[in-house]
């Protein structure tokens, strides 16, 4: 009896374990920051629809979370002036990221090769210099004069916001290269171009894709803008649109869209982040 009580004691061993295990990994899951970000957005999302079912504010200026999911319904469903939500969001996201793209492809390459050419740099910073403090849309009636009010000017004013962040980035990176890897290379016998490539850009790289975050935000919000400005579709011509007529739920669903695919799209070059770049901060 009692080998038989052992036997069965034994083969418990293994499934405690493997619970303990299973256990763990979902305390991991569950981290502390998590748990916080959700109850600070379950606490906003309590005080928005306590403040609303009050009444201590005017529904003209904050609707209803019901209203809201209301309205997003209606516009999934039936879209808003001859364009579906899908439409308006696409049109946006276009702008954005071909624009975002054309910044990518050439402000790194001359940023990097700025910083390792005195003389490249010399020729380039008096033109970034001189329009980077410049808010976009100052210039953006020179570019709808020459370009129109369709996509091009957008485009080419989304390029130029997102062009100079990640210029100066990639500048001051390769100046923050530590110049004993750089000897250590070159007295193996390293090429100027192998050092360029094989010490100067790994070492860029976080400082690059941090740039990217804050080059993808500043031209989200030159978007918006811009669609404010001179459009008859996206997002933020929505939003405005809908401001006109006083429906305040459908602007409220416009910025959701906005803060929602803002952050998805930083998510994934965080992903990115760490996936290529593990060493980053370490």
């Amino acid at each position: 009896m009692k080998k038989a009580d052992t036997l069965t004691s034994d083969a418990l061993i293994p499934e405690q374990s493997t619970s303990a295990t299973a256990a763990k990994k979902i305390r991991k899951r569950i981290q502390p920051e998590k748990m916080i970000t959700v109850g600070t957005v379950a606490a906003i999302m309590v005080l928005w629809y306590v403040v609303t079912a009050l009444g201590l504010v005017s529904p003209m200026l904050l609707p209803s979370p019901l209203a809201v999911w209301t309205a997003f319904v209606e516009i999934l469903f039936n879209g808003y002036k001859g364009y579906s939500l899908l439409q308006h969001i696409g049109t946006s996201l276009w702008r954005l990221l071909s624009a975002f793209g054309l910044a990518i492809i050439v402000a790194i390459p001359l940023g990097l090769l700025s910083g390792y050419n005195t003389k490249i740099k010399a020729a380039l910073d008096p033109i970034i210099n001189f329009y980077r403090p410049l808010p976009p849309l100052a210039y953006y009636t020179l570019l709808v004069m020459g370009l129109g009010i369709a996509d091009a000017s957008k485009v080419a004013l989304l390029f130029l916001a997102a062009f100079a962040p990640i210029y100066v980035s990639c500048v001051s990176a390769v100046a923050k290269v530590n110049t004993d890897f750089i000897n250590s290379a070159k007295t193996v016998g390293a090429s100027q171009t192998q050092v360029f490539f094989h010490v100067i850009l790994p070492s860029c790289l976080p400082d690059i894709l941090t740039s990217l975050r804050t080059a993808l935000s500043v031209a989200y919000t030159t978007l918006v803008s811009a669609e404010m400005v001179a459009a008859m579709t996206g997002i933020g011509w929505l939003v405005l649109d809908a401001s006109n007529y006083l429906r305040s739920d459908i602007v409220f669903v416009g910025i959701i869209i906005m803060g929602i695919t803002g952050i998805l799209l930083d998510k994934i070059i965080v992903i990115v982040q760490n996936k290529f770049v593990p060493w980053a901060g370490k």
